[in-house]
């Protein structure tokens, strides 16, 4: 990923540089030797000063990115990016800096041919927003779980159109809480609705298997954008990705061998790393290998701590041991939480969790997926690791925590109060649950009772797998005040429509 530093941003770009040419296009080029951009732009991680753009082309070729506070991208400050290789599946990043905070930037990528330096292909257009450092208004909007259950691309059903309906909300940017794709839901070119109507799924050789080669696991990404919202929303709205478990499959962890007659390849730890090599290049993301887990500031108003709940994973069993060292989190991960949580000053301090906290998720009959596992009573299992994540920030005085979650396929606002939990050493605070993005509806699932959660409200389908074409698809949208801090939620359906909504105040955290 190629870096820019501050000084030569400002010398040349958005502090108000002259927009240097690109090289002219020999005039007699013919189109098929010019290079193209497959699958689009998208950005992520866009920080106050900072943020990672992403291209993929159809064939080698360099990398270039203009960036300037005007659509037209006069002034713009010209970045030399990598080289496209097969690699890399052609894709690529650019990691700017040097950016103004808080503010709507435009970019355009473009990729130049290695054989024929001056020939480039068509420019495609970009935005994004930085994050604020003073107190200003922020919008954003989270959600999870995309192209889930057999249920891919079909334009007559509107396509990926949850994608379009958050675009026009024009947020800051998306939380995604995982399964960014889905590995391990193979499609099928048509499926038959309750209604005697067929949904035609878009087919790709990828997605017709589960996937365990890089190829085919780089392919859950490919698919997800020839889908024209999806890759809209993508050009537009940066991006926050965490992975859950079917980037990978269905309910992994680490060690794990599989007795699944789909696969050739048994060792999860294998297919892991495929996986984890596919997402980092296809996802926007700072990084090109590794954990996922990290804080990223809004100024004085907002810290987003985004957790990675899969790479240090615990076994998948009943949950119900007595060992603090065990968990999701692994030890440096939730030591870092801990005190990330203690030294952040922002107002509100958003816990991106792609397993929910107090929400029963099984994993078949005797073993369990997430945090919980339906005991009331006093922590065990992987509750041990979040009461004390929550006894330090209490003791710590903390305040203005906010959990946003996805997963279990509905739409929730659980309260947690240590009047009604099991263990009282902790400070109230909502989790809100929000997804899919497209994929079967589900739910309800029980709630654990350890932590005292309340639900002030639920969305779930009638029938287990319910279509998208049934409307049980939710994103949820945040938008805090930049004058008074305030903290409202809303809980929206697939259309954009507000199902229901609450409105957090400073005042109720003192």
């Amino acid at each position: 990923m190629t870096l820019i530093d501050r000084r030569s941003l400002l010398r040349a770009g958005l502090a108000g540089g002259v927009l240097s040419a690109f090289p002219a296009v020999p005039a007699l080029a013919e189109s098929r030797n010019r290079p193209m951009i497959t699958h689009g732009v998208q950005s992520g991680d866009a920080t106050a000063d900072t943020a990672v753009v992403w291209t993929r082309a159809d064939r080698p070729g360099r990398m270039w990115v203009d960036v300037s506070r005007r659509p037209d991208l006069r002034g713009a400050r010209r970045v030399r990016g990598p080289v496209l290789t097969p690699k890399t599946d052609f894709t690529g990043k650019v990691r700017l800096r040097g950016l103004p905070a808080g503010e709507r930037l435009f970019y355009a990528v473009r990729v130049e041919s290695l054989d024929r330096p001056g020939l480039f292909s068509v420019p495609v257009p970009g935005q994004l927003s930085t994050a604020a450092t003073r107190k200003q208004d922020i919008s954003f909007v989270w959600t999870g779980d995309v192209v889930g259950q057999g249920w891919g691309i079909d334009p007559a059903y509107g396509g990926l159109k949850i994608f379009e309906s958050m675009r026009r909300r024009r947020p800051d940017f998306l939380l995604h809480s995982g399964d960014t794709v889905y590995a391990d839901g193979p499609l099928t070119a048509q499926v038959t609705l309750p209604d005697g109507q067929i949904w035609r799924n878009l087919m790709t050789e990828e997605k017709s298997k589960v996937a365990e080669t890089l190829t085919e696991y780089r392919g859950q990404y490919a698919y997800n954008l020839l889908d024209d919202a999806y890759k809209a929303f993508a050009a537009e709205v940066p991006q926050i990705n965490q992975w859950d478990d079917h980037e990978v499959l269905n309910n992994w962890y680490p060690g794990e061998i599989l007795d699944d007659a789909r696969y050739t390849e048994k060792r999860v730890d294998v297919l892991a790393a495929r996986a984890q090599r596919a997402y980092h290049e296809w996802v926007p993301t700072p990084a090109a290998s590794g954990p996922v887990h990290r804080k990223i500031s809004h100024g004085p108003l907002l810290d987003v701590f985004v957790l990675d709940m899969r790479t240090f994973k615990d076994a998948n069993d009943g949950n119900t041991y007595a060992d603090p060292g065990r968990g999701l989190l692994g030890r440096e991960q939730r030591e870092w939480l801990i005190q990330g949580l203690k030294d952040s000053r922002a107002t509100w301090k958003v816990i991106a969790n792609d397993l929910p906290l107090g929400i029963v998720v099984p994993d078949g009959p005797t073993a369990q997926e997430g945090v919980a596992q339906g005991d009331p009573g006093a922590p065990k299992g992987r509750e041990l690791e979040f009461a004390q994540v929550l006894r330090a920030a209490h003791r710590a005085g903390v305040t203005g925590i906010v959990f946003l979650t996805a997963d279990v396929h509905y739409s929730a606002a659980h309260h947690y109060d240590p009047a009604r939990a099991a263990v009282q050493d902790f400070t109230p605070f909502w989790e809100f649950v929000s997804g899919p993005a497209h994929a079967g509806a589900f739910g309800p699932n029980a709630l654990d009772a350890t932590f005292g959660p309340d639900t002030a409200f639920i969305h779930t389908p009638p029938v287990a797998n319910a279509s998208p074409a049934e409307g049980f698809q939710h994103f949820g949208e945040v938008r805090i005040d930049g004058r008074t801090g305030a903290f409202r939620v809303d809980l929206r359906d697939r259309d954009g429509e507000s199902l229901w909504s609450t409105t957090l105040t400073p005042s109720h955290l003192h």
